[in-house]
């Protein structure tokens, strides 16, 4: 066989033998997204099974589907738990923190991406750092001052400790996506006679859009899942938030499976249902944020 034969083989070759091993990779990498989202779903497939199952089917089968559905669980927790109170309470402290962070949030991230004052490089860095700090280390001294203010067992004290809580990384990330927005519109907008909040409300914020849906979202699903900071400041079960009422609710009917069950399916599915609802939007504005420097 001549050398062009040889090299034309090779060439047919090559690219078959290419695609089978993607076609390989692709079949792995989609069995192992299949195991991965097999064992997210589960657990939650098996909690929403049991909370239409009574505590006798729960005891013979606690894993598969039920033979009868009892709605009448939900109803039940729903009552028993309270929980008309405690998931207003819930809305009414995720809603402040949102638009707190994203008011205060979105000015300095703003000042710091624009204006960049002396030591702003500096700031970004302990923003970032301060994210990352546990908040058991500081809520012993948190919690003596606040008693001091008269803070405890009041929401507007609860409020004001998620927006210092969530502070530094919605800034962090705001900042981090307002840094590289195109600056000729903010320059027209400036010699047309716009004043710096004009410029902001007007351009930054309509362009910077995604930006604060995802801030949205990652403070209002910390602030709708956070228990321990709601424990420590809220004494008070007409102030509670849903997690620390489903809390007690579960100390209380801790040998009722049934109910326990129905009552987590509740606390969890509004923020689900949110979160499935805007995930694109809520993916997409974290991908562009995270990139940007």
């Amino acid at each position: 066989m001549s050398a062009v034969g040889k090299i034309s083989l090779r060439g047919g070759l090559l690219p078959r033998r290419g695609a089978r091993e993607r076609s390989r990779l692709l079949v792995f990498n989609h069995a192992v997204l299949i195991l991965l989202t097999a064992f997210a779903v589960m657990p939650l497939l098996v909690l929403a099974f049991n909370s239409v199952k009574t505590n006798a089917e729960i005891g013979l089968n606690p894993l598969g589907p039920p033979t009868q559905v009892i709605a009448e669980n939900y109803a039940s927790a729903w009552e028993r738990g309270d929980f008309a109170t405690t998931m207003g309470n819930s809305v009414v402290y995720v809603v402040a923190t949102i638009a707190a962070e994203l008011v205060l949030g979105g000015l300095a991230a703003y000042a710091l991406a624009r204006r960049k004052p002396p030591g702003s490089d500096m700031l970004m860095l302990y923003f970032l750092v301060a994210s990352t700090v546990p908040v058991w280390m500081y809520i012993v001294p948190l919690f003596v001052q606040f008693r001091a203010w008269g803070l405890l067992n009041t929401m507007h004290g609860l409020v004001i400790v998620y927006v210092a809580m969530n502070a530094p990384l919605t800034i962090f990330l705001l900042r981090s996506y307002m840094i590289d927005l195109p600056g000729e519109l903010e320059d027209a907008a400036r010699v047309d006679g716009a004043n710096e909040f004009q410029v902001f409300t007007r351009i930054v914020l309509p362009l910077s859009k995604p930006g604060f849906l995802t801030v949205g979202l990652v403070v209002g699903l910390g602030v709708w899942n956070e228990f321990f900071l709601a424990l420590t400041f809220i004494h008070d079960p007409s102030m509670f938030p849903i997690t620390t009422s489903f809390y007690k609710f579960t100390d209380r009917f801790s040998r009722d499976w049934a109910l326990t069950s129905a009552g987590a399916i509740i606390v969890i599915f509004p923020i689900v249902a949110l979160f499935l609802a805007l995930q694109r939007q809520f993916i997409e504005g974290l991908a562009e944020g995270g990139v940007k420097t």
